[in-house]
């Protein structure tokens, strides 16, 4: 009898209410037919980096993700994106995982360049560095990870970043990317961090310093036409910096 008259208890507090309506329903917030994007909004305008040329100067061993997330993001606002690398045999640098002749740079999570799930000739392209104008785009961008180790070795890759800089075009890098500046400041007498504002991974702060950079721990510093980040955690700002700053050189470029 106990048992009946528990069930009996639980049978009517599932009944609907007399309102109509019922415990577990759907609120209007969470409704199929509300969109869920409704209430988003992108960091940038659609299609603010129509018409622009990134190049991305990059090598074995980057981090995947700072070269993923960006290729993505700049793409996706209407830039095309062209890939240089150096090989992988630059005398004096050692690479920290060993590599075949014949395989593709990579990553340092396995990511391989060309991509496998990103098809040639849509968002990017991939090219020599000796076949590389650098008249021909409005930003260079130089992802971290191991990569820089061996950019900053390879002469025609830091001469292609000088020319950016000296033209004005954006040069912006991220993590480990800075060391490439540091090292095109160094051995091409620039000053992409010398007397500027930039940041970087933790454990290029010292090198920045030591460079004549200043340097300000914050996700993306901005600095005339040199954007740095800091982490793969702070790509959303960076990346949002980055497109801004190229987007208005554009602009002015085109009403100049």
């Amino acid at each position: 009898m106990r048992r009946t008259r528990a069930a009996s208890r639980w049978r009517r507090a599932r009944r609907p209410t007399s309102t109509g309506s019922r415990a577990g329903s759907r609120s209007p917030a969470s409704s199929p037919s509300t969109p869920l994007t409704a209430t988003r909004q992108r960091s940038s305008p659609v299609g603010a980096l129509e018409g622009s040329s990134i190049l991305f100067i990059t090598a074995h061993e980057f981090e995947d993700v700072e070269v993923l997330y960006p290729l993505l993001r700049f793409s996706e606002e209407g830039a095309a994106i062209t890939i240089t690398y150096p090989p992988k045999d630059i005398p004096g640098h050692f690479s920290p995982r060993s590599y075949a002749p014949d395989k593709p740079i990579t990553g340092r999570f396995g990511t391989t360049i060309p991509f496998v799930v990103l098809e040639e000739g849509k968002r990017w392209r991939q090219a020599p560095t000796s076949e590389i104008d650098i008249a021909a785009f409005d930003a260079v961008f130089l992802p971290g990870g191991f990569g820089p180790d061996a950019v900053r070795l390879h002469t025609p890759s830091r001469r292609l970043v000088a020319e950016a800089h000296r033209a004005g075009k954006v040069v912006a890098s991220i993590c480990h990317g800075p060391q490439v500046m540091i090292s095109t400041d160094l051995h091409e007498g620039t000053d992409l961090v010398r007397g500027r504002r930039c940041t970087a991974y933790a454990a290029v702060q010292d090198d920045l310093k030591n460079a004549g950079g200043i340097f300000v721990d914050e996700p993306a510093v901005v600095d005339g036409n040199v954007v740095t980040g800091r982490v793969p955690d702070d790509l959303p700002e960076f990346c949002k910096a980055t497109i801004e700053l190229i987007a208005q050189r554009v602009r002015a470029a085109a009403t100049a």
